[in-house]
């Protein structure tokens, strides 16, 4: 069950890490997105969640360590504030310079499209 959670979390970071590498913007938002989510799922992991711990302490003998769940609650939280202010980012990006390339320029395929109209 550890290899499968380890290759989700490593495939989810790939493909983040894949998707931030593009030129324009929108796969970019998406790859930081799933970049967060495998941080996400990989800080919950280390936490060493158990079954039937006791969230106070003092009631059994386990008890279930908050501070992972703590973390990710705050993670998702600033994940949440960073993905609305990438987008707007790209909103108005798209809006002033009319188009949607990460750099702001077109491509040498797109150019000479655009001059032959």
């Amino acid at each position: 069950m550890e290899t499968l959670f380890a290759c989700c979390v490593g495939f989810l970071s790939a493909c983040g890490i894949f998707l931030m590498l593009r030129g324009r913007t929108f796969p970019v938002v998406l790859g930081l997105t799933m970049l967060s989510y495998a941080v996400n799922l990989f800080i919950f992991a280390s936490g060493r969640l158990t079954l039937r711990g006791a969230a106070v302490l003092g009631t059994s003998e386990q008890y279930a360590d908050p501070l992972p769940q703590a973390l990710v609650l705050t993670a998702i939280v600033i994940g949440f504030a960073m993905t609305a202010f990438l987008v707007i980012l790209a909103i108005r990006a798209r809006a002033d310079l009319g188009n949607d390339h990460v750099d702001g320029k077109l491509p040498e395929a797109d150019a000479v499209k655009k001059e032959s109209r």
